[in-house]
């Protein structure tokens, strides 16, 4: 596996590089910013048919796998002078950045490629987001019996219990 660590992910102090990954050199390995993350740094595993995603929250380490096909499609985001191309997710954070880059021509290029890629569409920033449509809830247990079997019976109406009040005794004699 290849990695870009040097190019991508948490540049160190007074670095002016930016993040760009090449999308022809895939797998890539790199680690980028997370602030629910412990260290806020989560590592990130792209692949042309998968993504990894490792990151420990509050001591336990965990890794995420998530299909290409899962994702919304190859998105542009503007921040601050630059722009930046994202592996846009339903999940705001399974979100992957892929490249950030103040050149217009640059990003147009790139995004067209990731979008090639990963056979996802390009997705503008100017797109309003719609909220995930709600999964159904199933019961498990409710397909394992029949409705039959799970319903209470009534008391029986036409034969009332016996109640017998104002005896002094009840006993029974044969």
């Amino acid at each position: 596996m290849r990695r870009q660590t040097a190019t991508s992910g948490f540049n160190p102090a007074g670095s002016s590089r930016a993040l760009r990954l090449d999308p022809l050199s895939l797998p890539v390995r790199f680690d980028a910013h997370d602030i629910r993350a412990d260290g806020g740094v989560r590592q990130i595993e792209l692949h042309r048919e998968r993504v990894v995603l490792r990151r420990a929250v509050h001591g336990m380490r965990m890794a995420v796998n998530v299909r290409v096909s899962d994702f919304l499609g190859v998105g542009l985001r503007g921040i601050d002078d630059a722009q930046m191309l994202v592996l846009a997710h339903r999940d705001p954070s399974l979100t992957i950045p892929l490249c950030v880059s103040s050149d217009r021509d640059e990003i147009a290029a790139a995004w067209q490629m990731w979008s090639d890629i990963f056979a996802l569409p390009q997705l503008p920033e100017d797109k309003p987001r719609q909220p995930a449509a709600r999964r159904r809830r199933h019961n498990a247990i409710r397909t394992r019996r029949p409705k039959f079997l799970v319903r209470r019976r009534a008391g029986d109406l036409l034969n009332p219990a016996n109640i017998h009040q104002g005896e002094r005794e009840i006993i029974a004699r044969n």
